[in-house]
């Protein structure tokens, strides 16, 4: 039945040149291991500069958690590793070269034998945990864990597509996930095989339907002593394939779109794949900024960020933007700007009352903000509100303050 629950969001008006359906490999030059936006990641080398690296082969560990490591992205040269203060990880930059992709041993039976594998081979780190959206911790366990097999941001590439041929390792990977959470949610995915008890939920074709947030929300609201994770459908056929073959797969399809192309390509690249690269030879002249993500979400960046299945291109404006003395006033101000409540409002917090969480993130009201639903959400689930509002400081922005707050308050170091 169609029901409000599915109708709501909002239709993004498209920017982007005729998609090419027909996926492209192409493994650029240089890829590069990063920390996710908002991720910090204080780590140790497992392998010196210069050294050639296998594909799949692990180059860094957390100190904090050295069970979890990072793994290379092809197969190359380890050309550099820049560290932050704190030995906070920057980028670990590789040059493609060979063909060596490295191998890992059958898991031992059971959860934590499942666990040992993901966190050894780099999968773990592409689990989301919510509430604060960052990596599991190493013995955490999760209330229920969202499959998403469904994608509604502008520019993101169809799941099912990336899942076409590789249903078994799909199945297998799901299959895997049951035996760590007594619950499993499939958003979307019709069609697709899973264990007998997963809950199958119906997804939109609006934007943010397709947001794992709103999903969890709905049906599964995160608390901090019951968190809940959520992954891609693409990362958990990878998990399935690793199971059965000891590889992890080289590439994942990404969607390369933005008003600065001359055409929009979908291209199987491999993780943390240089933009520059991916869009290279479609880019119309002038200046453009590279994104890694969606218009709405994304970031500026060189190598394409660990979750991420799309690269946006969009042209730089030519001049100065205009200002005008009343809106440099309120920008000054001391609070956040007013949001007024509209439709457009309500249809991008899809099923969130959007009034109330509004003036709770305003507010810095935190328990108003827990109540309303904030622990199930990060920044990417209110992106289409700060589109849809303009609001100063951005929405997202407030969310994080929040959650920042919370989690320095309630989880113990």
């Amino acid at each position: 039945m169609f029901t409000a629950a599915l109708s709501s969001g909002l239709l993004l008006p498209r920017s982007a040149p005729p998609l090419s359906v027909t996926p492209v490999r192409m493994l650029t030059e240089e890829a590069a291991l990063t920390p996710a936006p908002g991720e910090s990641l204080r780590v140790e080398p497992l392998v010196d500069e210069g050294a050639l690296v296998a594909q799949g082969q692990p180059l860094l560990r957390l100190r904090a958690s050295p069970q979890i490591v990072l793994t290379a992205p092809m197969a190359g040269r380890l050309a550099r590793i820049e560290l932050a203060p704190g030995r906070r990880l920057v980028q670990a930059v590789i040059f493609h070269e060979g063909e060596a992709r490295h191998e890992y041993p059958a898991p031992a039976a059971g959860p934590e034998g499942l666990r040992a594998l993901m966190q050894g081979a780099g999968l773990w780190r592409l689990l989301r945990s919510r509430p604060f959206g960052q990596m599991p911790r190493v013995g955490e366990t999760p209330a229920a864990i969202l499959v998403m097999a469904a994608d509604t941001s502008p520019g993101a590439p169809d799941p099912m597509q990336e899942l076409r041929g590789r249903e078994d390792d799909f199945g297998r990977g799901m299959a895997a996930l049951a035996s760590l959470t007594g619950t499993l949610f499939l958003c979307g995915g019709e069609g697709l095989p899973a264990p007998p008890d997963t809950r199958r939920i119906a997804c939109g074709r609006l934007h943010p339907q397709g947001l794992a947030g709103m999903q969890i929300h709905r049906h599964c609201p995160a608390r901090i002593e019951a968190p809940v994770w959520d992954i891609h459908a693409g990362d958990v056929a990878d998990l399935g394939a690793l199971l059965v073959g000891g590889l992890l797969p080289e590439t994942r399809l990404v969607q390369v779109s933005g008003a600065a192309l001359r055409e929009t390509r979908l291209v199987r690249c491999q993780p943390g794949a240089d933009l520059r690269g991916l869009c290279r030879d479609i880019v119309k002249p002038g200046p453009h900024a590279l994104l890694s993500g969606s218009a709405l979400d994304g970031g500026p960046a060189q190598f394409l960020a660990p979750r991420d299945r799309q690269v946006t291109v969009r042209p730089l404006a030519s001049g100065p933007a205009r200002r005008h003395w009343f809106a440099a006033a309120l920008r000054r101000a001391g609070r956040p700007l007013p949001v007024i409540p509209t439709a457009a409002l309500d249809q991008a917090l899809a099923g969130l009352p959007a009034a109330a969480l509004v003036r709770a993130l305003g507010a810095g009201d935190d328990e108003s903000a827990i109540r309303l639903g904030a622990l199930s959400l990060v920044e990417q689930d209110l992106a289409l509100a700060d589109y849809a509002t303009a609001a100063e400081p951005p929405l997202s922005a407030q969310l994080r303050a929040i959650l920042d707050r919370i989690e320095a308050a309630e989880v113990p170091a």
